[in-house]
């Protein structure tokens, strides 16, 4: 099962001004440890942007008790990503994904996905202005990197200032290795 923005159902009763936000976490709870003991084959996953949202029972043993930070994506993942996005779309020759990849560094998948869509729209002007099909091509998605910029930066800052300053149990001990490892905020 995969739950994302695990905040929504999950986050932390202590900050809740409403009873019913606080009663439908603890229901949560309780929902997921009757799951637990008939479960044999289940996988149990979520996701969240805010982890530091969450409220710590869902980390207990046999909850959500382990954390994984997924870092945007690095150069060659990004230029792959890049590669399927522009699967199946009509693409100029000159589009080279190697530099492309190079400028988009903090890019996460939906930010290169906007990067795409971005393009897309200006070789679709391009067509009705022309009368003809334009492919996407370099010019066109040079010209939409003016445009998008990374939403990881922001997170980044975030996640470094709880990774700092609250890293219970070392919970946000990948966040503060993959700042060092890349310099980032």
């Amino acid at each position: 099962m995969f739950f994302d923005e695990l905040e929504a159902l999950a986050g932390k009763r202590e900050y809740t001004r409403e009873a019913t936000s606080s009663k439908l976490v603890s229901q949560f709870l309780s929902e997921m440890d009757g799951f637990v003991k008939n479960n044999a084959g289940v996988l149990t996953l979520a996701a969240t942007n805010v982890p530091w949202a969450i409220d710590p029972a869902c980390r207990r043993p046999g909850r959500f008790d382990r954390v994984l930070f997924v870092p945007p994506p690095d150069r060659a993942a990004r230029a792959a990503i890049l590669a399927i996005l522009l699967a199946g779309r009509p693409t100029a020759a000159d589009i080279d994904l190697p530099v492309l990849a190079a400028r988009t560094s903090g890019f996460s998948g939906a930010d290169l996905e906007n990067l795409i869509d971005t393009a897309a729209d200006r070789a679709i002007a391009a067509s009705l202005e022309r009368n003809t099909e334009v492919p996407i091509d370099q010019r066109h998605l040079v010209a939409a990197l003016g445009e998008i910029r990374p939403t990881t930066v922001e997170w980044l800052t975030t996640a470094r200032n709880y990774a700092r300053y609250a890293n219970e149990g070392g919970q946000y001990d990948e966040v503060l290795e993959f700042l060092r490892r890349h310099g980032k905020p």
